[in-house]
């Protein structure tokens, strides 16, 4: 049986953790923009990433206006590219 991170393999979710994978970290907004999101949506996606130790988030303010900030944990590194590797031996099995 094939073993996927179903965590992961959510498409929104993937998403975010593609996004993160690849940069030191990255604005709420901007993410929100990037992968087309609901604020919402990404609030809602990103508090499991985060519960899972997946993601950090980081809530602070830039002058006066509420600012958050996400990044990949090294544990979210891991299981991502865990995931990918094992997504890869699954389509290869076919």
């Amino acid at each position: 049986m094939m073993k996927i991170n179903r965590l992961i393999h959510e498409p929104a979710r993937f998403s975010i953790m593609a996004q993160l994978s690849v940069v030191e970290e990255a604005d709420f907004l901007f993410l929100s923009r990037r992968i087309g999101l609901t604020r919402g949506n990404l609030s809602a996606h990103m508090r499991k990433l985060e519960d899972e130790g997946y993601i950090e988030v980081r809530k602070g303010f830039m002058g006066r206006r509420p600012h958050t900030v996400l990044a990949i944990t090294e544990e979210g590194h891991k299981a991502f590219k865990t995931y990918l590797m094992d997504l890869k031996n699954a389509l290869q099995a076919f």
